[in-house]
């Protein structure tokens, strides 16, 4: 038997275990973070090709602000004592859909660059876009309100509306508030950030994430979301912290009651009073026996629909953007303006798909006379090939992604395949492997239906645990996201903190 003894034993070095490792630790707690990788992070991380260091998976982060007027993430770091160097960009994005509806918008961050984006291209738009923004930072106002109180006495007097607007759909709310067609389309484009249609997806999710990027501006840190893991890994070792890499977690402990008492790892059994899992449920409840699974979180997991992943290409070009003919940091590309379509076809004809160039935000991001593109082609279970082996996997994800780069030349008039110095290629097998997700999932589960963000906060909170036992990360209660998986390590953290201090432990 090992003598390690913890109060807390995480697993995973994700964004929602990272952020519970830190503020256990900060907060007193003899902390373990385990995980299976070399370094920290998960899709937050980084990793070189030639002379190019590549983002794996951030476009932009929301929930950030400034020194002077810090949201929720800047708040989270800042806590940590954390000194993030952060870009911001003015633009939100660029959509351009090449269907019989098409149209070309850029539309920008700032409450007046918003508004007057959708009135420039769609006349007439104004009010209703003033009225959207005027409920998106009352539904953000809610949301801060409710994570700053233990009891909400104001919120049905002060917040009725988001009362009222909370289960209702993104589609019917721009409906309600008389907003044109063709300006609802170009708002919709953001829908895939929380991987759901807007006719299923939750108008006050839609309106709190759109708010934001806003209001605050998305932001990017300088030296990639790996300098994000690395501060809060750095944090977790000031206040005493242990992380153990290369140590993926076995299999759990329990004692008699069935009440989790540590982990097994390295062949060893590590104890501790709490453990916390970044590793979705699907893969923690089956390393352990089935006895110590309440029923019904057996059931939640197997009637949750797993979210997006990806095919992702990433591009070293061995010119500089000017060269290359890029001006816009984050461009979307489809051929219809409606958001079903667009999840339904993903991965199909080039029907949805993202571009960014870091550079443009980050001029420096790669060696002087280069530039990065990153491309994001949505796919979900069930859309990967079946007929894909280990023989033609490469040819296959090769093929795949040559397709869209041909189209996005075309779109955009500009010469990419000529100038690419470095390419490397990750599909949901790549994210399978390193995220250990079923299928490869990054969302974790889609935030959809009876599992939408708004009856899932509520639903969890009926929903027989595992004592000893809590999730974090994209597939909790709110849903995908750096940001919401920070948030849930957040509060995750304290809760546990406050459990332990409360039973003298």
């Amino acid at each position: 038997m090992s003598q390690n003894k913890y109060d807390v034993i995480v697993i995973g070095a994700g964004n929602g275990g990272l952020m519970s490792a830190a503020y256990c630790a900060k907060n007193g707690l003899k902390t373990l973070l385990l995980e299976k990788h070399n370094i920290p992070g998960g899709c937050a991380s980084s990793f070189v090709r030639g002379r190019f260091e590549f983002e794996p998976s951030l476009h932009e982060l929301c929930y950030v602000g400034t020194k002077e007027h810090p949201a929720m993430v800047y708040r989270f770091f800042d806590g940590l004592g954390a000194d993030i160097k952060w870009s911001y960009d003015n633009d939100l994005f660029r959509v351009i859909n090449k269907g019989e509806d098409g149209y070309d918008a850029i539309v920008k961050s700032g409450v007046e660059g918003f508004v007057d984006s959708l009135e420039k291209a769609v006349p007439g738009s104004r009010e209703s876009a003033e009225k959207f923004l005027t409920l998106a930072k009352m539904t953000a106002d809610a949301m801060d309100y409710m994570g700053s109180v233990t009891v909400p006495v104001k919120f049905f007097s002060d917040y009725i509306d988001f009362v009222k607007a909370g289960c209702y759909s993104t589609d019917y709310l721009l409906d309600y508030l008389k907003m044109p067609k063709k300006a609802q389309a170009i708002l919709k484009t953001y829908w895939s950030y929380l991987g759901v249609p807007t006719d299923d997806l939750i108008g006050m999710q839609f309106a709190n994430m759109v708010w934001s990027y806003v209001y605050d501006k998305p932001a990017m840190p300088q030296h990639r979301s790996h300098e994000l893991s690395l501060a809060v890994c750095k944090s977790i070792y000031e206040n005493g912290g242990d992380i153990w890499y290369n140590s993926p977690a076995q299999g759990l402990l329990f004692d008699k009651k069935g009440r989790v008492i540590g982990v097994k790892v390295h062949g060893k059994e590590v104890y501790a009073k709490e453990v916390i899992s970044n590793a979705i449920p699907n893969t923690i409840y089956n390393m352990i026996d089935k006895k110590y699974i309440p029923k019904t979180s057996v059931k939640y997991t197997n009637a949750r629909k797993l979210g997006l992943s990806m095919v992702t290409a990433y591009l070293g070009m061995d010119c500089s953007k000017e060269e290359l003919g890029v001006k816009d940091y984050t461009v979307f590309v489809t051929t219809t303006s409606n958001t079903r379509e667009q999840y339904e076809r993903c991965g199909i004809d080039k029907n949805y798909y993202i571009v960014n160039c870091l550079n443009e935000v980050l001029p420096d991001c790669s060696p002087k006379g280069t530039c990065m593109l990153f491309f994001t082609l949505p796919m979900f279970d069930g859309d990967f090939p079946t007929d894909v082996t280990a023989e033609n996997y490469k040819k296959f994800k090769n093929e795949f992604v040559r397709h869209y780069i041909e189209d996005y030349e075309k779109t955009m008039g500009i010469d990419i395949m000529s100038h690419i110095e470095e390419i490397a290629i990750a599909t949901p097998v790549t994210f399978a492997r390193y995220l250990n997700t079923p299928k490869g999932a990054i969302y974790g589960y889609e935030t959809s239906g009876w599992d939408n963000v708004m009856l899932r906060s509520v639903g969890s909170k009926m929903e027989p645990k595992i004592p000893g036992l809590t999730f974090v990360g994209g597939h909790s209660d709110f849903g995908d996201g750096y940001n919401s998986s920070y948030q849930t390590g957040h509060d995750a953290a304290l809760q546990v903190v406050a459990r332990l201090k409360k039973e003298g432990k």
